[in-house]
C-alpha cells in the first residue's frame, strides 16, 4: 500500500513503539471471570502447565516458532483472538473482555492484553486501537450484523469515516469510499480447526487515491469473522487478526 498526498501532511510520526515489544511479546494469562474478581485463564491447567505455557510462548514470540496448540486452546475460558502487528513483527493473543450492544447494528467486543492494549471490533471489523501509538479513536464503519464482517448499500459501495490520534490532544478523521467483492466460499484452518467461510474483500479509497484493502475470511453460518487482515491507519498499518478460540 503506497500513501502519498496530503495524507502524510496530516499524519506526523508517533512517539517510538518500543514498549509495545516488550506488550506484545507474551501471551496473556488472565482474564475477567463471571464475578467480579480477576482469575487465571489456566487456571484448569497446572501451575507448571501455565508457567511452561508462558515462558514459551514469549520464546516463540521472540523467534517466530508456532504458538499455542489445539489441545492447550481447548482448556481455556473465554474468547481469544491472535493479533500479528505486519509492521512491527509482533504476535500477541488478546482475549474477550467487554461484549456489548448498541443501537447500531453487530456485536462490539473490546479484546485486551493484560498490560491495556486493545483492539475492539463490530461485527468482526476493527474499529478502535488503544496503547499502540498513532491510535485508531474510532470508526464509523457499517457492518453487517445478521453475516457479519463489512456492509455496502445496494450500489456496491459504501462509507468509512476512520478518526485517527495524531498529537497529545488531536485527531484526523479520514474519509473513504469503499467497494466490497465477496470472493465466494472456501475453507480455512486455524490452529488444527477447520471452517467454511466466505471470502470478502474491501477496498476503501480516500480523493488523493491513497488506499488500503482489507479481507475477510467470515463464517458460513453464523456473524463469527474468524480471520482478517485490517487497516490500522498510517503510522500503525495492517493487523493480521484470527480468531484462535470462540
Amino acid at each position: 500500500m503506497m500513501w502519498r498526498g496530503s495524507i502524510l501532511a496530516g499524519v506526523p510520526v508517533m512517539r517510538p513503539l518500543a514498549p509495545l515489544a516488550a506488550v506484545l511479546a507474551v501471551l496473556v494469562l488472565a482474564a475477567c471471570s463471571g464475578g467480579t474478581t480477576s482469575t487465571p485463564l489456566f487456571s484448569q491447567i497446572a501451575q507448571t502447565t501455565q508457567a511452561s505455557i508462558a515462558t514459551n510462548a514469549a520464546r516463540r514470540a521472540a523467534v517466530g516458532q508456532p504458538g499455542p496448540t489445539r489441545a492447550q486452546l481447548d482448556q481455556l475460558d473465554g474468547s481469544f483472538v491472535e493479533v500479528y502487528l505486519e509492521r512491527r513483527n509482533l504476535r500477541a493473543y488478546l482475549n474477550a473482555r467487554a461484549v456489548r450492544f448498541d443501537t447500531s447494528p453487530g456485536e462490539i467486543v473490546q479484546w485486551r492484553t493484560q498490560d491495556d492494549v486493545t483492539l475492539t471490533t463490530r461485527a468482526g471489523v476493527l474499529i478502535a486501537t488503544r496503547g499502540l501509538g498513532g491510535h485508531l479513536m474510532s470508526s464509523d464503519v457499517s457492518v453487517d450484523g445478521a453475516r457479519g464482517g463489512p456492509s455496502i448499500g445496494s450500489d456496491g459501495a459504501g462509507a468509512r469515516v476512520m478518526y485517527v490520534r495524531t498529537g497529545a490532544f488531536e485527531e484526523v478523521a479520514l474519509s473513504f469510499t469503499c467497494q466490497l467483492e465477496d470472493q465466494g466460499n472456501t475453507n480455512i484452518t486455524i490452529i488444527e480447526r477447520a471452517y467454511s467461510v466466505r471470502y470478502v474483500r474491501e477496498r476503501c479509497e480516500m480523493g488523493d487515491g491513497s488506499a488500503f484493502t482489507n479481507e475477510y475470511w467470515i463464517d458460513s453460518r453464523r456473524p463469527i469473522v474468524w480471520d482478517s487482515r485490517q487497516w490500522g491507519g498510517p503510522d500503525i498499518g495492517y493487523f493480521r487478526i484470527r480468531r484462535v478460540r470462540e
